[in-house]
């Protein structure tokens, strides 16, 4: 096979794409210290008991969390992969993967439509207490949003991993008469022990980066968590050297834990689609049936309920109001803008890493891998050490002084968001990428095809399908992000969740609703998309 040569239009691709992802957190590192050095003892002085306090719930938020997520989940995945086929089992595990699918600030509504104060449970809550019902702001809220969103995930990380013990193992305990306990023990446990740390680990990643969870359910400033508090040093108190001190935090932790699950070799942007369930050879008895059904019932009411509440809610709201008010279409028409840009630059940049680490990895020789080839394999990793509102909160910093900063809202939106997508969009694109690339390298390099016309002619057909799958997760991450709108936006650049987050804050709970089960349909509708083209690219 010819070698890539230097000047191979897609290593120079590459090169461009590394070069604005290190321009977009390199930015955002430069704006932190350039505030930093500007005021090197407010940034000291900003290490005081406040700070220490914020980085001390941050972590046991995340580690409660990861603790109500993954426990139940071992026994959820183990009820589930001990009946691998039963009626509304795959109706289950396709609800499991809707909590992926909806905006942080949608699950957070649905939540308050169940737990809140004037929620379907509270006259239920209410007679449990002997009194009134204060509502689930505060460390409860949080911890029950996060148990939603993450438990199913880790249910379906755990039946992932549990699918690969092989059949022999399973026919081999059938043919010793082995009971479920034994069973257990000796082939289910060790397969899930070994998951353990990597699922709670990503679990944990989550938890510390969450942003629109405690800002919509925290509730105080008792309940915050250093990138709520890089949010509000900037936007309320505008207190810079405060969010230079909570930013570094912020990184330290981001860094250590995903250097962490590097080294335990997860995968941190996980896949949402399952194998077909394996053939079993033994059976459970009317027990472990029963107790396996009531796990499994238990944890659909828990998943399903914020869903049909959000809907309930929804529904109960004047939509055809909403639908006709200037500031509703116009954040609806902004949201769709910013997130198709957003979509479209996250598969380019993709793309163009892709193609020049297998260009790179065809034209390197025996030997390690190069400087350039391990940036384009990893490069896009990087966006996990650094999360959206810290590149925000740096952007902030570095343009104040040059800019109207809300000007720039569009921008920073699109890139920020495109960025943070990349991961996912990477791992839709690169396997057919370079199954293609295996089968027609010969070809191209001896009719000297390459660039522009090879990218239409000979990779496009593979391509077309992952390329779609990318861009609509990439379009629905953009579409329910609060993270870098909250910091830049205002009354002249709002986005559905920005507005959202408007109505809930001057009380307009209905319309909050009514935006939620909005923002929440189509989320859900391109997520589905996405899964049903990547269902057919591996068909």
């Amino acid at each position: 096979m010819m070698p890539a040569r230097s000047t191979d239009p897609r290593v120079t691709a590459g090169i461009v794409a590394l070069a604005a992802i290190a321009l977009l957190i390199g930015g955002a590192i430069a704006g932190l210290l350039h505030e930093g050095v500007r005021d090197p003892s407010g940034a000291w002085a900003a290490f005081n008991p406040y700070l220490f306090r914020v980085v001390r719930f941050t972590l046991w938020q995340a580690a409660l969390s990861t603790l109500l997520s993954v426990v139940p989940a071992l026994f959820v995945a183990r009820a589930l992969s001990r009946h691998p086929r039963f009626f509304g089992r795959s109706f289950i595990l396709q609800l499991f993967a809707v909590p992926l699918a909806l905006p942080a600030i949608v699950a957070a509504l649905g939540i308050l439509a169940l737990y809140g104060r004037a929620g379907y449970f509270a006259g239920v809550f209410t007679a449990l207490g002997n009194g009134s019902w204060p509502g689930i702001y505060g460390l409860s809220g949080i911890l029950v949003a996060h148990v939603f969103f993450n438990l199913p995930l880790s249910v379906r990380l755990f039946l992932e991993a549990l699918q690969t013990v092989p059949a022999d193992q399973w026919r081999l305990a059938s043919q010793l008469g082995m009971g479920a306990r034994p069973a257990f023990r000796l082939i289910e446990w060790p397969t899930l022990r070994a998951a353990i740390p990597g699922v709670a680990g990503l679990v944990f990643m989550l938890c510390i980066t969450s942003f629109t969870i405690v800002l919509t359910l925290g509730g105080g400033p008792r309940a915050t968590t250093l990138e709520v508090a890089i949010y509000q040093a900037l936007r309320f108190d505008f207190d810079p050297a405060l969010a230079v001190a909570l930013t570094a935090l912020q990184i330290a932790l981001t860094f250590i834990v995903v250097l962490a699950l590097t080294r335990l070799g997860v995968n941190v942007v996980g896949d949402a689609n399952l194998p077909v369930a394996p053939r079993r050879y033994l059976s459970a008895g009317r027990a472990e049936t029963w107790l396996n059904a009531a796990l499994i019932v238990l944890a659909l009411l828990f998943v399903a309920g914020p869903m049909a509440a959000t809907v309930m809610a929804g529904l109960g709201a004047d939509l055809g109001r909403l639908a006709g008010e200037s500031a509703v279409r116009q954040a609806t028409l902004t949201s769709a803008v910013l997130a198709f840009l957003s979509a479209l630059l996250s598969v380019m940049l993709s793309l163009s890493l892709v193609m020049a680490r297998r260009a790179l990895s065809l034209n390197r020789k025996r030997g390690s891998r190069t400087l350039l080839e391990h940036a384009t394999d990893t490069g896009a990793g990087f966006v996990l050490v650094v999360p959206p509102i810290v590149i925000g909160a740096g952007w902030f910093l570095l343009l104040r002084n040059v800019s109207d900063v809300f000007a720039i809202a569009p921008i920073m939106v699109v890139t920020v968001n495109a960025v943070m997508a990349m991961p996912f969009a990477i791992r839709a694109v690169r396997p057919a990428h370079d199954a293609a690339s295996e089968r027609h390298e010969r070809l191209c390099a001896q009719l000297g095809i390459s660039g522009w016309n090879r990218l239409i002619l000979v990779d496009w057909p593979s391509l077309r399908r992952p390329l779609a799958t990318a861009f609509a997760f990439a379009m629905a991450l953009s579409l329910g992000d609060l993270g870098v709108i909250a910091l830049f936006g205002s009354d002249s650049v709002q986005t559905l969740p920005y507005l959202l987050l408007a109505r809930m804050g001057s009380y307009r709970t209905e319309d909050a609703a009514g935006l939620a089960l909005l923002l929440g349909l189509v989320c859900l509708a391109l997520v589905l998309a996405s899964d049903q083209l990547g269902r057919g690219r591996k068909a």
